[in-house]
């Protein structure tokens, strides 16, 4: 189970929240994917990839370092890829998502809307990873999204929020503690399994009709756990456990969408299900 990973993983949670609160002040965007590549706005959709793929990092992410494996692999497909930054503080450079997550999802529709416009497509697919394959549900199901998207695959999502192996339930022993992430980082005190935000989330059911979810998870997620909680219910999903397609694979949280090809290979079966490959061991070759 891989139990010094477990350790580990939490401890640099924490310690990137505490470099996000006392990083300095100044300019910060993360620099511009290759325009040869993802985030060519001269791109156009082609028959066999007839919509755009939208790429939404992670929590401490950003539009480029999310995603240096996977965007290349989906561009090689001939897949339109783009990806945004989204959830930015003041003063805070580089690390990402740690917003509001309902204002994350505005900009995410304004990015949506952009792509849309500059591809000519009715609709894009989209692949989040970490709090980026949770956040676009709230697009999705209050702002319109429904209508554009027409399938959301989420690598690692924390769909119904996380205990960071039971970190946070050790929050109420530190009086103010849940009151000064929620000023300082409230994307991170969104995420938490419980919180009004989740609680909204999730009332009423996990899904919207007319798009198709796909959530990739691993048993050795460490940061969104416990990992079953990634699952989602209802009309048009697949929960597929990493360790079912490949027992061996030992990817963790933060693997599984910056350099996991087993998963990559399952979720460009979500994007083209008509042309869908058994993912195996062996789909790390492909």
């Amino acid at each position: 189970m891989l139990p010094w990973r477990r350790l580990l993983r939490p401890l640099a949670v924490l310690t990137l929240t505490v470099t996000a609160l006392v990083a300095p002040t100044g300019a910060a965007q993360a620099a511009s994917a290759p325009s040869s590549g993802w985030n060519n706005w001269s791109c156009k959709p082609s028959a066999a990839h007839p919509r755009p793929v939208v790429l939404v990092h992670g929590t401490f992410g950003n539009s480029v370092d999310n995603w240096l494996g996977f965007a290349p692999y989906l561009v090689h497909r001939g897949y339109c890829v783009y990806s945004l930054d989204y959830g930015q503080l003041p003063g805070v450079p580089f690390f990402n998502g740690l917003g509001p997550i309902d204002e994350s999802a505005g900009q995410l529709d304004v990015f949506v809307d952009r792509v849309l416009a500059a591809t000519g497509a009715p609709k894009a697919d989209i692949v989040g990873h970490s709090q980026g394959g949770m956040m676009p549900r709230y697009y999705l199901k209050f702002l319109g999204g429904a209508a554009k998207v027409n399938a959301l695959v989420g690598l690692a999502p924390d769909n119904h929020g996380t205990t960071l192996l039971g970190l946070t339930r050790l929050l109420p022993y530190f009086p103010g503690a849940r009151d000064l992430i929620s000023s300082a980082t409230p994307g991170l005190a969104d995420q938490i399994a419980g919180s009004a935000f989740q609680n909204k989330l999730n009332a009423g059911g996990d899904t919207v009709p007319g798009v198709t979810y796909t959530v990739i998870a691993t048993r050795y997620d460490e940061v969104v756990t416990p990992y079953r909680s990634q699952f989602l219910d209802g009309p048009g999903v697949r929960n597929v456990l990493l360790q079912d397609l490949c027992a061996v694979d030992l990817s963790e949280h933060v693997a599984i969408g910056l350099t996991d090809r087993i998963a990559w290979h399952e979720a460009v079966n979500a994007l083209d299900p008509a042309h869908a490959e058994r993912t195996t061991c062996a789909s790390v070759f492909d």
